[in-house]
Formats: structure tokens, C-alpha cells, sequence
């Protein structure tokens, strides 16, 4: 599993609190504000983490990834990539944009950089420019999303490309990770199920509204951000909104900036949220989440094992 990372929710506790339960945890640059944030937060991260495994040699934590925006509008790319070559951050997931000399930054440093995609023809650029490893944003993804099948994008990805590719859409279950890891999968790219954690930084709201909502009360706009992505129609609703009337925006001026106060109110006020929630009834620690999902991954694998045998 990796814990995706979450724009203004992903903070260094849920970060610490993933990788010391054995999956990939990750948080967005941009979350960290000012910049001088982030440089906090990679010291912490690294250290907690590098104290955990002192503690546990026998269970050593997962490693971290940072997310870094890749578009023309993010001032602060240079700088944060910077502060992520000063603590080696072991993974950067990139986003909007594929940059070979990102990638070799990275290389540089000997970390490696998985790049989210929603179709093939984005895949194959990203593997042209450096990228070591795709996730793929399949439809249901919470956030920005694509619109095209797990099956589809996973199929077209994999007749192509070996490396290392998790899959993005819809998983809050151990029986959607067996699901995606028999579609070719490498691992499962999980982000809308740790909103609704006691270490996450979202409001109690959020998180009960994830709790009490299924698929159906997901909707797929590009309003907010000039992207395409999935949002809670309670949230919506709660801004004055018709989920069922709304305009579209214009793509050309969408504008990630440095996680500035628009950027952030967007993302507080108006919830991202992916398919998958009907899988998600309380709001656990991260941990018991991940064992959670551990335990129903296994049960599923012995249910399937079981199936064949007879």
C-alpha cells in the first residue's frame, strides 16, 4: 500500500503513523507553509522514522514520499525540490507535468520518482522523461481523477511497461488491494479511506460525512481547480452549490500556485473523495486502518484460495 498524499490533510503525523504500520506514506509539498515548514517537517519525519527502526529492527518503518506539483504555476518547485535533495527523501510522486531533469535531481540523491498518470499516452511521456515507477489514476480516484476503467489503464499500462505501478481508484478494502494486484498492479495507491483517520488533518466533519456516504454521493467536476476531480456532494451543498448544475471551468486557468490561501480554502471548504467510501464506517488511528485492511487483504486471499480448491 501507499497512503496517497493528501492535499492540506497529509501532515507528519498521519506520514509517521503509515510508514511505522509498514506502507508507503506520503504528503504533499505544498502542505508544508512556509517552505521553511517543509524542511521541519522532513527532520521530523526522517528522525522519527530512523528512531522507529533503532526501536524495531525486526519491523522497520516504510519509507516516506513527498508529493511535488509539476506545474508552470508552483513558485515553489526549485525550492522544495531543494530541501527534498538535503534530506534524501527516499520516493517523489510528481504530478501536472513530467520533467526529466526533475527526475535526474532526484536520481542524483538516489531516490526515485513515480508519476501519476490518468491515461496511457501520459504514461508512456512520463517513462520517457525518467520516471521509475506510474501510478495509475483510474476513474473513482478520489481528487483529481481519470474517467477510465482500473481495468482499462492497468491493461494498456502493463503491455508496454515492467516497472514498479500502483493503482489509484476506489480501494478502501483488502479485497480491492488482492483486486488490484491481480489486475498487474504493483501496489495499491489508497487516499480517500486515511481522510477519515484520527491522524489526518481534516475536519470532523470530513470525516464523518466519508462515513456516511457511498459512491452515489460522489460528483466529478473540474469547478475547483480547472482540473477534473471527485468531491462529496455534502460539501458542495454546504457552499451554496447545486451538485446537479455546475458550471464548468476554464482549464487554461487553473492555478496550483504555492498552496496559497485560495488554493487551501478550496481543498478545506470543498472535500475531495473518491468511490471507494462505502467500504469506510468509523474513523480509526491510521494503524488499526492498515491492519484493518491488512487482515481483509489476507482473508480475501484464502476466500479466493478456497473458491479454487473447490
Amino acid at each position: 500500500m501507499v497512503g496517497a498524499p493528501l492535499f492540506v490533510i497529509s501532515n507528519p503525523e498521519l506520514v509517521i503513523a503509515q510508514c511505522t504500520s509498514g506502507i508507503v506514506g506520503a504528503f504533499p509539498a505544498l502542505n508544508a507553509r512556509p517552505v521553511s515548514q517543509l524542511d521541519e517537517w522532513l527532520h521530523r519525519i526522517t528522525e522519527e522514522l530512523a528512531a522507529w527502526d533503532r526501536m524495531h529492527p525486526d519491523q522497520p518503518a516504510a519509507p516516506f514520499a513527498v508529493n511535488q506539483i509539476v506545474h508552470r504555476t508552483n513558485g515553489r518547485l526549485e525550492q522544495d525540490l531543494e530541501l527534498c535533495a538535503r534530506w534524501r527523501v527516499p520516493v517523489v510522486i510528481t504530478s501536472l507535468g513530467a520533467r526529466e531533469d526533475l527526475n535526474q535531481a532526484v536520481h542524483a540523491w538516489d531516490g526515485i520518482t513515480l508519476h501519476d498518470v490518468i491515461n496511457d499516452r501520459f504514461a508512456h511521456k512520463a517513462i520517457e522523461k525518467g520516471a521509475d515507477g506510474l501510478i495509475a489514476v483510474a476513474a473513482g480516484a478520489g481528487g483529481h481523477a481519470g474517467t477510465i476503467s482500473p481495468f482499462a489503464l492497468v491493461q494498456e499500462i502493463r503491455a508496454w511497461f515492467d516497472g514498479p505501478l500502483a493503482l489509484s481508484g476506489s480501494i478502501a478494502s483488502g479485497r480491492s488491494i488482492l483486486s488490484a494486484i491481480a489486475m498487474g498492479a504493483d501496489l495499491a495507491y489508497i487516499g480517500s479511506a486515511f481522510i477519515a483517520t484520527q491522524e489526518a488533518n481534516a475536519a470532523e466533519a470530513y470525516k464523518q460525512s466519508i462515513v456516511d456516504s457511498a459512491a452515489a454521493d460522489i460528483v466529478y467536476t473540474n469547478l475547483f481547480t480547472g482540473v477534473h476531480g471527485n468531491y462529496l456532494n455534502s460539501s458542495i451543498i454546504a457552499a451554496g452549490l447545486d451538485p446537479e448544475q455546475l458550471p464548468q471551468s476554464d482549464p487554461s486557468k487553473m492555478d496550483f500556485g504555492s498552496g496559497g490561501s485560495s488554493a487551501s480554502k478550496v481543498w478545506r471548504d470543498i472535500w475531495g473523495c473518491g468511490q471507494g467510501i462505502s467500504a469506510i464506517h468509523d474513523v480509526p488511528s491510521a494503524s488499526a486502518l492498515v491492519a484493518r485492511l491488512k487482515a481483509e487483504y489476507h482473508a480475501a486471499k484464502a476466500d479466493l484460495d478456497e473458491r479454487y480448491r473447490t
